[in-house]
């Protein structure tokens, strides 16, 4: 994809994650892009079709955004895959697993 950048155009990158395969991908895009047409704009839709643009969330730099948000040049759009445990749920399990706290230890430090 040769596109040469215009005072209208700008470069992005979109950017996913699976457990095995992380993939970063550019596009250029025009001024008033927003989040969505970055992520339509870059192709990753096409090599993911399980990626729901309207459901799953996206960010920008870790900072999490709205699909309708605009771009500025240089963004990294990320897309986040739905969580597959409760992160509270697999805390309270590891710590039902552990030993009992004794009595005081947390008052004397551990």
């Amino acid at each position: 994809m040769s596109c040469t950048l215009t005072e209208e155009t700008f470069e992005i990158e979109v950017a996913y994650a699976l457990p095995d395969e992380q993939v970063l991908l550019k596009a250029q895009v025009e001024k008033g892009a927003t989040v969505l047409a970055g992520i339509e704009k870059s192709g990753i839709l096409k090599k993911f079709p399980q990626i729901d643009p309207h459901k799953d969330a996206v960010g920008i730099f870790g900072k999490k955004t709205k699909a309708d948000a605009l771009l500025s040049a240089g963004d990294r759009i990320e897309i986040y895959r739905p969580l597959i445990a409760d992160p509270k749920e697999a805390r309270k399990k590891r710590a039902a697993k552990g030993k009992p706290m004794k009595k005081g230890a947390a008052a004397k430090g551990g």
